[in-house]
């Protein structure tokens, strides 16, 4: 299978570099259909992913102050892919967020489902279920939501270095996606062509407090942080709005016989990893 990526970030490139030689990642800057219509030409391929976005910098707080800009990345943008798919008959894969949902769910274990409307407070995850509200009445086109995605290769972007620098961390509960099985479900979602919203998270539920406990363990016994209370984090400065937490049902992945690992034994399994990636960095 051909794929064609969109989005040269984080994602993009470990998707690419896990497919191998028939991914091919754009270096075309969308700024119409035409753009996407070209690269679809020249790459011809059997499905598009679409990794690009604006989560800003030093994080999404950056977005509150930049909301055009947010806007144009995280909804016109995939609009504008999405026209271009269809002009084409191309399947798209469009890596959605879990971050458009706030708390718990109206449903008894408190997990969202891919239906579920999100309830989103921020500049950010407005953006983003503002193109999973469009882009899910297409025929053709695939939404897979992550949230805090957690590898084993060291980046800015990986839960495990986020939480690893913090002095002071908050003590919350997720759904996370381990980026191993992430970047499985994707390829398959795309040979399948699969339609719809899917809650790409690994079954189960994990806590900062348990992934920096199985940091210190096999990466840094020697870390340590403050541990604070949710509400401390805008209370205390650290963010201008508060951060999304919620638990995630990937049941959807279950009906097109997909599966992801457990998030604890799956967690364990990319901590090693990345504590030998670590250890081979020095």
């Amino acid at each position: 299978m051909k794929i064609l990526i969109f989005g040269k970030g984080y994602m993009g490139a470990r998707c690419a570099s896990a497919w191998g030689e028939d991914t091919v990642l754009s270096d075309v800057f969308v700024n119409s259909v035409e753009d996407v219509l070209k690269e679809i030409e020249r790459v011809r391929p059997d499905a598009v992913l679409n990794a690009a976005g604006v989560r800003g910098k030093p994080n999404v707080d950056w977005c509150e102050d930049h909301a055009r800009e947010t806007i144009r990345g995280n909804t016109l943008l995939p609009i504008l892919i999405a026209e271009a798919c269809q002009e084409a008959g191309t399947y798209l894969l469009h890596m959605g967020s879990g971050c458009i949902f706030y708390g718990d769910s109206p449903h008894d274990d408190r997990a969202w489902r891919e239906d579920d409307h999100g309830n989103p407070v921020p500049v950010y995850s407005r953006s983003k279920w503002a193109a999973d509200l469009v882009l899910s009445t297409l025929p053709h086109v695939g939404i897979a939501r992550i949230r805090m995605p957690i590898d084993w290769t060291p980046s800015p972007d990986n839960l495990i270095d986020k939480l690893a620098r913090f002095p002071k961390v908050i003590d919350v509960e997720n759904s996370v996606t381990i980026v191993d099985d992430m970047v499985s479900v994707f390829h398959a979602l795309m040979d399948q062509r699969a339609a719809g919203v899917f809650h790409v998270t690994n079954p189960g539920t994990v806590k900062h407090r348990e992934i920096l406990e199985l940091y210190r363990e096999l990466v840094d016994p020697a870390h340590a942080c403050e541990w604070i209370g949710n509400d401390d984090l805008v209370a205390q400065g650290f963010a201008t709005k508060g951060r999304s937490n919620n638990f995630l049902s990937s049941a959807r992945l279950g009906e097109h016989g997909i599966a992801m690992r457990p998030v604890r034994d799956a967690l364990r399994d990319t901590m090693m990893k990345y504590a030998h990636a670590k250890k081979s960095n020095l």
